[in-house]
């Protein structure tokens, strides 16, 4: 029997397979005036849940749903006039509705690894079939937001229990890019 930790709404009921074929959509804000919607023309990657402080969660969620598309797949359809980037010294510019908060999509413009890559929360699309999570990150850091540290061990079991296998940082994958960016940035590997 599954425990009782919640972890998303989106994710709560298990982790419902996506489409190999989805190739984008509109992500909608969750206004009911005049809605922010942006197009996301091309796949999505890396979706996971993230435990980080900064990323948007819906009402009652410990951890947000987040998936990256290239920049050039992201155009805003409606309502821009309502968004507003979070935090101008983050690396993820984060532009949210000034209404109701929804994180819309989070270009990274400064060199880093994750340069020309846009963070968006697919749960947010008006279409199904968007790509299941995969891997939970930044697990840890949901301490920081007021869970508390003795629930921990089944906040993992739960993580697990729906196949996503919790991490304190992005997975492996994710951090041997990231290293790998660094060393060739630093010239100590010339791959």
């Amino acid at each position: 029997m599954p425990s009782q930790v919640s972890i998303h709404p989106a994710l709560d009921g298990g982790v419902k397979a996506g489409q190999a074929n989805f190739s984008g959509g509109t992500l909608v804000c969750a206004c009911t005036d005049r809605p922010v919607k942006v197009a996301i023309t091309g796949g999505i990657a890396h979706n996971h849940a993230c435990g980080c402080t900064k990323c948007w969660k819906p009402q009652g969620a410990t951890f947000s749903v987040v998936a990256v598309t290239a920049h050039e797949n992201v155009k805003v359809l409606e309502n821009g006039d309502k968004l507003a980037i979070v935090d101008p010294d983050a690396l993820i510019r984060r532009h949210a509705c000034k209404e109701c908060g929804v994180h819309m999509y989070g270009p990274v413009e400064r060199d880093h690894a994750f340069k020309g890559l846009d963070f968006i929360h697919p749960e947010r699309f008006q279409e199904s079939g968007w790509p299941e999570p995969t891997f939970a990150a930044f697990v840890s850091s949901i301490i920081e937001s007021g869970t508390p540290p003795s629930t921990m061990a089944s906040v993992r079991s739960r993580l697990k229990e729906l196949r996503l296998e919790p991490y304190d940082c992005l997975n492996p994958p994710l951090m041997d890019a990231i290293a790998t960016w660094v060393a060739k940035k630093a010239g100590t590997l010339r791959e």
